[in-house]
């Protein structure tokens, strides 16, 4: 049965009230890949894009990752991975006016989202304290809010993810971080191999958006 008028009415008021996210993680320098997550997040009409890292391969192929997004005129919240320094990370958020929100936290509708990105291997290796530390510090600036997102590139440790990589390993600093402050949820993605699992850890959604990334709402 076809919906009435008024119902249809009060379906878009509920649907404006909710945050639409369009979250994805180790482009890495992909810019075909990039330009296919722009259109998606135009045609699904997505209200944010969250970036969880390794945008680069190693700090090349900075073209075209960030611009399809801005051109299609959605705003963007970015991480950096273990992939691409925050120096990386703070430019390619400055020549686009997009936010890096590496130790930093943001509102849109009510929803207060903060970030750590990096990882405790690699090249742009990130101590566990540090993790942990810049993660407060952006929730500190939110937590007067109901609904939570948290942002890391790397996936916590004693995870149904951990398990998917024998050589990655999760963050002590980013469990750490779940048990303290209980966001709602957690986007992550680092582990390629874990692409789309979904857990739960505590009361947090844990999701792993990949490169393929993942719609939802909150």
């Amino acid at each position: 049965m076809e919906k009435s008028p008024l119902v249809k009415k009060l379906d878009r008021k509920e649907h404006h009230k909710k945050l639409r996210i369009l979250a994805s993680g180790d482009i890495h320098g992909d810019a075909e890949l990039a330009q296919d997550l722009a259109d998606q997040a135009e045609r699904e009409d997505v209200d944010l894009v969250i970036l969880c890292g390794d945008l680069t391969m190693m700090e090349q192929s900075t073209d075209n990752i960030i611009g399809p997004f801005v051109k299609k005129k959605k705003k963007v919240l970015l991480i950096p991975g273990n992939h691409e320094s925050v120096a990386t990370a703070d430019f390619l958020a400055e020549v686009y006016g997009v936010k890096n929100i590496h130790g930093y936290s943001v509102k849109y509708k009510d929803v207060g989202i903060f970030g750590a990105g990096g990882a405790n291997i690699g090249i742009n290796q990130i101590p566990e304290e540090e993790i942990y530390g810049l993660l407060k510090e952006g929730f500190n600036r939110i937590k007067y809010l109901d609904k939570r997102i948290m942002v890391t590139h790397v996936h916590p440790s004693d995870s149904l993810m951990e398990k998917f990589s024998q050589f990655v390993p999760g963050s002590s600093g980013v469990k750490k971080a779940i048990e303290q402050f209980k966001p709602d949820i957690l986007l992550c993605s680092h582990v390629h191999e874990a692409e789309g699992i979904e857990e739960k850890i505590g009361t947090t959604r844990v999701l792993n958006v990949g490169r393929k990334g993942k719609i939802f709402e909150i």
